[in-house]
């Protein structure tokens, strides 16, 4: 498999490598290194490839968000008066926490995002006081997920 950013060359081994570090981001190297039959070095100097290149982008703890109170997850389509008013729209979205992601979109919206939130009452006021005023917005679209019912990342 060739990546656009360098054309670098993914072969089986990486290919395992990324797959083991996709299912759990710690699992020591010399494990990934005995289950694959290479050394902790080769796996170190692969991965420091994979980095260079882009494919690899860091690693991260996954929180529960529920078990901290956050109950409510929510998608919202926001509606902007004009394109040009994007950057700042998305420049005010960043300072707000709940905001989880924030994507350009074709169709109707010009923005989606992904927010979390303690509760409903939690969410309309976020709607009400901290989305729907910033400039550019003229309306928004909001659907309240009820389940996540798949979470993964690409398979290789």
């Amino acid at each position: 498999m060739k990546v656009n950013s360098l054309q670098i060359e993914i072969d089986g081994i990486d290919k395992e490598i990324l797959r083991f570090l996709m299912e759990d981001a710690r699992k020591p190297i010399l494990q990934i290194a005995s289950k694959i039959g290479i050394s902790g070095a080769a796996i170190h100097q692969r991965l420091r490839k994979l980095e260079q290149a882009g494919v690899i982008s860091g690693s991260k703890f996954i929180v529960n968000t529920r078990v901290l109170g956050y109950s409510t997850m929510a998608f919202v389509g926001i509606y902007l008066d004009k394109a040009s008013s994007n950057p700042e729209a998305v420049k005010e979205l960043k300072k707000i926490p709940e905001v989880l992601e924030c994507h350009y979109t074709t169709g109707n919206w010009s923005i989606l995002i992904k927010i979390i939130c303690r509760d409903n009452e939690h969410l309309m006021q976020l709607l009400n006081n901290k989305i729907q005023p910033i400039s550019g917005v003229s309306r928004t679209e909001t659907f309240i997920s009820l389940d996540q019912q798949i979470e993964r990342q690409i398979q290789l």
